[in-house]
């Protein structure tokens, strides 16, 4: 028999405690109090959390060594919120977000070394070199997005092909608290729950939207009320199983025909809003610091497991290695890969479309397009 962990309200009091705070007139069923986590699930988490983190760390390693270019926004410290929203919902599902994309393209089913040979614009890469850090793709899963908050009615599109096919799924919009000021995702709300889209809205709040904190750049700081006439919920985004039972409601809500819901998931971002940034000219080393000693996702569940003796330390350790190693052969395959040819330059404009020509720089240059 499997072992199996029972989260009472006690250790989930952070659960409880942010999500008492929703606007309950508009949820027919208030969020559960407790979570069961199953030794498997508690290690799978652990490793997806944990190749997350190791993933993003070699990217700042190619980054500093010139071998990434360009935009590069790194995801660690916020492994709780993409791991925890896969774990309640389908893979039959849908998901867009914006620029901080590599740990949704890996929970969607992209390899490390995809998407380490994207970021290094190669062949082997998960849009085959061309798209880079902002623009990686899998299976329902929509990008990557550069510009701030276009994702989000996109989504809401996305939400609506899926009611109109009636497949019984549903789309998770992710975007910052940087974007939640913008005229567009006020917009995007009204259109779906005029047409009860069945959309999770989830507005990832790291604190700081580029170099600028939250209270300097809203009014009102509590994003999962922004929603008005939306049901609305603030989540404790550091831990994985907050976020997992928090999106389990909130898919049960869009799936019954209720329309959409908003998350808040308060979270945190380890290094700055991107690559250029060092991440310490707004805030202090010690309040990353803190926040690494007291919320790390990876640490709160490794210590919950091994508190409740569902793994031991060994276990955990040769996951690390085991995370480690694949990281390695996938930096290795990212730095040795070709890159395309510039006669790929123009393929994949269009989908099942005949070979056909594109225009170059100029009217005399000719490239040729395969789908």
């Amino acid at each position: 028999m499997r072992k199996m962990l029972t989260i009472i309200s006690n250790v989930l009091r952070g659960m409880s405690r942010l999500l008492s705070k929703t606007v309950q007139i508009l949820l027919t069923q208030s969020p559960p109090l407790q979570a069961v986590l199953s030794r498997e699930e508690g290690l799978q988490y652990y490793r997806t959390m944990q190749t997350m983190r190791r993933m993003e760390l070699k990217a700042d390693q190619l980054y500093k060594q010139k071998i990434i270019r360009g935009f590069c926004h790194l995801y660690d410290g916020q492994e709780a919120c993409a791991v925890g929203i896969e774990a309640g919902i389908n893979l039959s599902d849908h998901l867009i977000t914006a620029y901080r994309a590599h740990g949704y393209t890996l929970t969607r089913g992209g390899t490390v070394r995809e998407i380490m040979a994207e970021l290094t614009g190669r062949r082997g890469g998960i849009a085959k070199g061309k798209g880079g850090s902002m623009h990686m793709y899998t299976k329902h899963f929509y990008g990557g997005n550069g510009i701030v908050g276009a994702q989000v009615p996109l989504g809401a599109g996305v939400a609506l092909a899926c009611k109109y096919l009636g497949k019984n799924e549903l789309c998770v919009c992710l975007y910052g608290d940087g974007a939640a000021n913008q005229g567009q995702i006020f917009e995007t709300y009204n259109m779906a729950s005029l047409w009860k889209l069945p959309c999770i809205f989830i507005c990832e709040n790291n604190k700081y939207g580029m170099g600028t904190s939250v209270e300097r750049a809203a009014a009102s700081t509590d994003y999962y009320k922004r929603g008005d006439f939306i049901p609305g919920l603030r989540v404790d985004g550091m831990d994985v199983l907050c976020v997992r039972e928090a999106t389990k409601l909130a898919a049960e809500h869009c799936r019954s025909g209720k329309g959409p819901i908003l998350m808040e998931l308060q979270t945190y971002r380890y290094h700055g809003h991107s690559m250029s940034d060092p991440g310490v000219s707004y805030r202090t080393r010690d309040e990353i610091q803190e926040v690494r000693s007291k919320s790390d996702p990876i640490s709160m569940l490794k210590d919950r497991m091994l508190s409740n003796n569902m793994a031991s330390v060994e276990e955990l350790k040769e996951i690390d290695v085991e995370v480690r190693k694949e990281i390695e052969d996938a930096a290795q395959f990212a730095t040795t890969d070709p890159e395309p040819p510039l006669d790929d330059l123009c393929n994949h404009i269009f989908y099942n479309d005949p070979p056909m020509e594109v225009r170059g720089t100029n009217p005399w240059t000719k490239l040729k397009s395969v789908s």
